[in-house]
């Protein structure tokens, strides 16, 4: 029964991975919310470690909340969910693989908006969106030490019958 159940979470997980990446796809590159639908006339990128961070954080009263938050936020929680579904998908379940492969899908999404002129490329969004999938990765551990030890106690309990 428990490996019947582990099987069902595991797909459950790699569908709803699969699910994620074509949202992060569409919603990194394609979606128009954030002015994604066109090439840029004037393009902007940014090399340098902390510039934009610091940017935002400076010129937060100028630029306006919604916009501070979802560069400097938005990066993190949207990939929260990646560094979740990733060692739940795949059985590379590892600190290193999870902050490896949260790195290389956003370099893949940074270079491929400094390739098209779509968006720009940022390393701090390199540095945010790694932040996020390393959070999602804690939040993996935890919710997974959770269910191992609700899993222990109902054979315990078992047992006692």
């Amino acid at each position: 029964m428990d490996s019947k159940r582990n099987r069902r979470i595991r797909v459950l997980g790699k569908i709803l991975f699969v699910l994620y990446i074509v949202f992060i796809i569409y919603f990194l590159l394609f979606s128009d919310w954030y002015g994604r639908t066109g090439e840029m006339q004037e393009y902007h990128y940014n090399f340098v470690l902390f510039q934009e961070i610091k940017r935002f954080w400076k010129y937060r009263d100028q630029v306006g909340f919604f916009a501070m938050f979802t560069n400097l936020f938005g990066n993190v929680i949207i990939f929260v969910p990646f560094g979740f579904f990733m060692p739940m998908a795949s059985r590379y379940r590892s600190f290193f693989s999870t902050v490896f492969y949260s790195f290389g899908l956003s370099l893949c999404v940074e270079t491929f908006q400094l390739l098209t002129k779509v968006g720009s490329f940022d390393v701090d969004d390199l540095l945010l969106n790694t932040i996020g999938g390393l959070c999602g990765y804690i939040l993996f551990i935890i919710c997974e030490a959770v269910r191992r030890r609700n899993v222990n106690k109902k054979k315990a309990k078992n047992r006692r019958r």
